[in-house]
């Protein structure tokens, strides 16, 4: 008589599950954003993610623990382009880094690839602590920090705060409540009116 196969655990991926590999895992990140920004952070489950995924709950347990580690994750690779910020940022004179800031920060909002899950996260961000705290983790620790680094004063942290709120603002009014005639003002004229004003915040005694 054959020997029957182990049983797994309860809650348990099978190995082939496990043995799926990174395309697997990948596969789950691209459902988690996208329950994340149809459901917001509330309304969005483990369950729900993996059912997306094709895959079983435990398995996205085995790959990223609990829904704030999966949204977490799912953050990270949206927000990708906006961590690269630092080094493109700061690259030149500290002259010019305000309007380097915003014609980037802007960029990537302007962008509709990127803009879509942007949207997700500060959507949940807005409606659920949770969310607000891995957000604001993973902007101060790779984005803010590495910022005020480069400005070397005393108060750097507290300058580069100040410009994130403008632009974080006129984010919110632009591509997120949409008010006119700021929603569909060419580009170019907010980054020449707001530049100036974040590279006072940045950079002015």
């Amino acid at each position: 008589m054959t020997d029957a196969a182990p049983r797994r655990g309860r809650g348990r991926p099978s190995r082939t599950q496990t043995e799926a590999g990174p395309a697997t895992r990948d596969r789950i990140l691209e459902a988690a954003r996208e329950e994340f920004s149809e459901r917001g952070y509330e309304k969005t489950s483990v369950r729900g993610i993996a059912k997306s995924a094709g895959v079983d709950s435990a398995l996205v347990h085995h790959y990223f623990g609990t829904k704030e580690q999966v949204f977490e994750a799912a953050i990270e690779v949206a927000f990708a382009p906006a961590l690269d910020a630092p080094e493109m940022v700061l690259k030149g004179s500290l002259d010019g880094i305000g309007e380097r800031l915003t014609r980037f920060f802007l960029g990537i909002w302007e962008n509709p690839t990127s803009r879509t899950p942007l949207l997700a996260i500060v959507r949940s961000a807005v409606h659920n602590d949770t969310a607000a705290a891995v957000f604001r983790r993973l902007v101060v620790a790779q984005v803010m920090r590495r910022v005020a680094d480069r400005l070397d004063v005393p108060d750097g942290e507290l300058r580069v705060e100040l410009a994130a709120a403008q632009l974080v603002g006129i984010a919110m009014l632009r591509y997120v409540i949409k008010v006119e005639p700021l929603a569909s003002v060419d580009m170019e004229r907010i980054v020449a009116r707001v530049a100036p004003v974040v590279q006072g915040h940045l950079t002015n005694p």
